[in-house]
């Protein structure tokens, strides 16, 4: 058998058991990296794989690209909703947040493991951030559903803080070599790694967005294939020109995954898998690196520096940077909490060794214990200490069927899926009495493990999940109608004329919009507009009542059949 055989062999053999442990660690209420990590160490040479391996080159490489596809589908799923509500906390914490917990717990660390002050500093660059893989695998894996503002905290945190611990390892190694002093170098390092990543992450996003709708591919399984090679490019230019490539690459998946791009689901969903498989093959391969003997004897050390992390360090740099964006008490310490470590540590670990830094594998080892113990310690208590602050929010069903729009041309056109709450202004009504902005279809009905054909006289129950296609500029008129609590949601955008039939009554834009108009319910928009406007009526008319703007679009043998509904950005004179 030739080595590459031997190769695929083992590889396909530890896939295979990494995806089977990652159903296995949902039952046990274990993060899946702690499974890898440990699948890795049973693999390796003191284990009962009995494999020999000690490259730390090949595994940085490794770790590289597997944790680029993962913050690549990371900002692929972060909606640009939640970076508005979180961007300032996220930032701060990825940043300020990332250097205090750096400082506490290196000062901590060089009175632990007796080292000079710089060097403990660097185990605290080391283990500074937050891990985007292991904060994404918890809280998608176990099904843990937080508050929307809380959850983008943390996502997004997570996503953009490693740029700022791979800087401070590569600055403190810098100046243990010498090559850099602190002050005007250190800040220099520092603006081309965030600016040029972050330049170079936007641009590069903006552009594969339009390569991607503008080019015709004959296979529509080359999509997936082309938008990960854009996130690719965008990693590589950035840290060729010196800048994070993780920063770039998680930017240009924000800007991709919050576009409309032709065969989008079956993108996500290909990406998806693939930060997966990157999961399962870096924590196995970092898990054959490390040795238990070698854990063993920095047990100690190790509990003790991650203690200072967990409990002082971590704490210490959340709560205070908090207080302004009127988190509560138990938000801030829930975030504190989720101070979850992952390869990122591991991987930045191998520095010191690659660059040949004394102490080097000691630092590694101790690296690899903390990781394992906020790993367990953290993320095997996540949903205990969510459900114990009140904070874990009822899980939404999943839906048994997935509907999509697939084309190899940009459609003007999306398919939305809702669950029904009971307290949806849709619930327990039936379709025809819904008035629904004109264009938009219920295309399908789900009801537990049965489809529902959508007729007129099908009543709609909560918990159903409805798939709607409509056109992307009705999304918020649709969102009142089907919202889980029946709010009004956010406000209506200004500037933007949604399409109504002529036929809908005062009563209906109330229930269902929550836009308040003043006159009796049972008045058609058409009844309305003919009695207001007389002899004026004529097509693109605009009558405004309570600040809003109903303009004419259609007139059939004298009614009003279209309408175009805005609300002003300034209110303007009524009628």
């Amino acid at each position: 058998m030739f080595l590459v055989d031997q190769l695929l062999l083992i590889g396909a053999i530890l896939l295979l058991i990494g995806i089977v442990s990652s159903k296995l660690s949902l039952r046990m209420g274990m993060p899946v990296l702690v499974l890898f990590l440990i699948l890795g160490m049973l693999a390796g040479e003191e284990g009962i794989g009995g494999i020999v391996f000690d490259n730390f080159v090949v595994a940085h490489g490794i770790g590289t690209v597997a944790l680029a596809a993962i913050l690549f589908d990371g900002g692929l799923r972060t909606p640009l909703g939640a970076i508005r509500s979180a961007w300032k906390p996220s930032v701060l914490l990825a940043t300020v947040g990332v250097l205090i917990t750096s400082l506490v717990t290196g000062v901590a660390a060089a009175y632990i493991l007796d080292v000079p002050l710089l060097l403990g500093i660097l185990l605290g660059s080391i283990v500074g951030s937050t891990d985007a893989a292991a904060v994404f695998s918890v809280l998608r894996s176990q099904g843990l559903r937080l508050r929307e503002r809380l959850a983008a905290t943390l996502e997004i945190e997570s996503g953009s803080n490693d740029p700022m611990a791979i800087f401070l390892t590569i600055g403190v190694i810098e100046m243990l070599l010498g090559r850099i002093g602190m002050g005007p170098d250190l800040l220099q390092l520092f603006v081309l790694q965030m600016g040029v990543g972050t330049i170079t992450g936007l641009l590069f996003g903006y552009m594969a967005v339009r390569l991607i709708n503008y080019i015709n591919l004959e296979a529509a399984g080359l999509y997936p294939v082309l938008t990960g090679a854009c996130g690719l490019l965008a990693f590589g230019v950035a840290a060729s020109l010196g800048g994070s490539g993780f920063l770039a690459i998680y930017l240009a998946g924000i800007v991709i995954g919050n576009s409309r791009l032709v065969f989008q689901r079956g993108t996500f969903l290909f990406h998806d898998g693939l930060a997966w498989v990157g999961q399962i093959l870096m924590f196995v391969v970092l898990g054959l690196l490390s040795t238990p003997s070698a854990l063993a004897e920095v047990a100690a050390e190790g509990l003790l520096v991650a203690a200072v992390l967990i409990f002082i360090a971590r704490p210490l740099a959340v709560i205070p940077l908090l207080l302004p964006f009127r988190f509560s008490l138990r938000e801030q310490i829930f975030i504190a909490w989720v101070g979850l470590k992952g390869a990122v540590p591991i991987i930045l670990a191998t520095f010191p060794l690659l660059f040949g830094l004394p102490d080097g594998a000691l630092l590694f080892n101790v690296v690899f214990f903390v990781v394992l113990v906020s790993a367990i310690v953290q993320g095997g208590t996540l949903p205990i200490v969510a459900r114990q602050l009140g904070l874990e929010e009822e899980a939404e069903p999943s839906p048994p069927v997935t509907l999509e729009i697939t084309s190899l041309r940009d459609v003007d056109a999306d398919i939305v899926e809702y669950t029904l709450g009971k307290d949806s202004r849709a619930a327990g009504r039936r379709l025809n009495q819904l008035a629904l902005p004109d264009g938009v279809v219920v295309a399908m009905i789900a009801r537990e493990n049965t489809l529902i054909p959508p007729r007129g006289s099908t009543t709609i129950l909560p918990g159903d999940h409805l798939f709607i296609v409509l056109r992307p500029e009705t999304r918020p008129l649709v969102d009142r109608i089907f919202s889980r609590d029946g709010g009004g949601g956010e406000e209506l955008p200004t500037l933007i004329e949604f399409p109504l039939l002529g036929s809908t009554t005062v009563e209906e834009m109330w229930e269902f919009y929550g836009i308040r108009l003043g006159l009796p319910g049972h008045m058609t928009l058409d009844e309305v507009i003919r009695q207001r406007l007389g002899d004026g009526l004529a097509p693109d008319a605009i009558l405004i009542i309570e600040r809003v703007n109903l303009h004419v679009r259609e007139i059939v043998d004298g009614h009003v059949t279209m309408v175009g509904l805005a609300i002003p950005e300034i209110p303007t004179k009524r009628a």
